[in-house]
């Protein structure tokens, strides 16, 4: 049987669980450009948001082994060097496609701070709190959830800093 495109994700039946509002929004999978920046503002623009508040999760790995959660906004690139500092690492190495999926339990593409396989640490670009809501992966190619950037950082004991490449 075929699932609805407009089914719950994992994403959205934590975000009930835990009491944190959310509006559901949907888009057809479909090819995209090459690239998470390009992808993520593809996704923004298909769905009529503004890419600045359209956060795509970028996971890395610390020097020390441990991994970590960096959220940004969909047209910037992380800062390595930024984000090894806002971790409290002395670097951090973005991690390979091929391991996304065992680390996170999500694809490329698909991947939301929300309802990782683990809790990893998780660092929001300082932008996120500018907004009175914010757009990211509710855990499926083709789906977003839109939530206060507020309740969510507290939901995932989420930090922010300025993890970004000055464009």
């Amino acid at each position: 049987m075929a699932k609805k495109k407009d089914e719950k994700t994992n994403v959205m039946r934590i975000l009930d669980q835990k009491k944190v509002p959310y509006t559901p929004h949907f888009y057809e999978e479909g090819e995209g450009p090459e690239g998470t920046r390009e992808y993520g503002v593809h996704v923004a623009q298909a769905l009529g948001q503004d890419p600045e508040r359209a956060f795509k999760t970028l996971v890395a790995k610390g020097a020390s082994g441990g991994y970590y959660v960096f959220d940004i906004p969909a047209p910037d690139s992380l800062d390595l060097k930024k984000a090894a500092k806002a971790a409290g690492e002395k670097s951090v190495e973005l991690l390979a496609v091929k391991d996304i999926t065992a680390v996170t339990g999500y694809v490329r593409g698909g991947c939301s701070p929300v309802g990782m396989k683990k809790a990893y640490p998780a660092i929001f670009h300082e932008t996120a709190l500018e907004h009175e809501t914010i757009y990211i992966s509710a855990g499926k190619i083709g789906a977003q959830v839109e939530v206060d950037p507020k309740a969510l950082l507290a939901l995932l004991r989420a930090g922010t800093a300025d993890i970004v490449v000055p464009r």
